[in-house]
């Protein structure tokens, strides 16, 4: 009988059983491996080989962070959850990621381009990209990934105040970038448009304080393509392709409620 008390009070005390719903808001920082850009339009077709970029996390101001008007500015994650059953939760939510292209380096460069001043530019199978001149290329507004995923947690430790969980789970989305593009004098485009899709794994740590709030880190890494970057800011045809890896820590802090009580 004692034993029997004491499962069903464990039962009703679970913070991620069947029924509960989890609320997260975090930041992340993000890298990218090296990739092939390839640009299309009607007066140039070539490819840029081995691209270097990195993320743009905003350094860390209370005002910036906290601050509801720029709560988007930092590179921030956000998702629910519902636990279709315990411990095993499907989850929607957005990663908004920022790519940013290194402007100093030099890369291969294969095709070709009709304009005499840009074709100018490359050198035995190489174009700087140092002054901007011929490329400004970013995903700032940002990489954002609109993903779902499935999860399943594992309890790690029981505490009268605190539980620790470890999470893991993969995920899939479409990619709806903002990207910044300035290609050969071409007016500069920067709009929102589905670009893409992604593929990511998925494992976390997880401190829940009284039941209910969430401490949480995550480590993500997954696959992104993007065979569609508008680069001009009209209707034109023109485009640019890539595909990356990505690696992806996340930090934030989480709410469970609606949380079902059994009988």
């Amino acid at each position: 009988m004692v034993m029997l008390a004491a499962t069903n009070m464990k039962a009703q005390n679970e913070p991620f059983r069947k029924g509960a719903v989890m609320v997260f808001w975090g930041w992340n920082n993000a890298a990218y491996t090296h990739t092939d850009i390839h640009f299309k339009g009607a007066d140039y077709n070539f490819q840029l080989n081995d691209v270097v970029a990195h993320d743009r996390q905003s350094p860390f101001r209370f005002n910036l962070y906290f601050n509801p008007s720029k709560i988007t500015v930092p590179q921030v994650n956000y998702r629910i959850s519902y636990f279709i059953k315990d411990d095993m939760a499907i989850s929607i939510g957005m990663d908004h990621m920022k790519y940013v292209m290194d402007q100093e380096q030099t890369v291969d460069f294969k095709g070709n381009i009709s304009d005499p001043k840009y074709a100018a530019m490359v050198h035995n199978g190489k174009v700087d990209l140092t002054d901007g001149e011929f490329l400004q290329f970013e995903h700032t507004d940002g990489l954002n990934y609109i993903n779902t995923g499935v999860q399943k947690y594992r309890h790690l430790l029981n505490h009268t105040n605190f539980d620790v969980y470890w999470g893991y789970g993969a995920g899939l989305g479409v990619l709806l970038p903002k990207s910044n593009v300035s290609l050969m004098g071409f007016e500069r485009s920067d709009r929102f448009h589905v670009a893409g899709f992604g593929l990511d794994a998925r494992t976390s740590l997880n401190v829940i304080v009284w039941k209910h709030i969430v401490a949480q880190i995550e480590g993500k890494a997954g696959y992104i393509n993007l065979p569609d970057i508008k680069t001009t800011l009209n209707n034109k045809p023109d485009k640019a392709s890539q595909d990356f890896a990505f690696a992806q820590v996340n930090l934030g802090i989480g709410y469970t409620f609606n949380t079902k009580k059994n009988n």
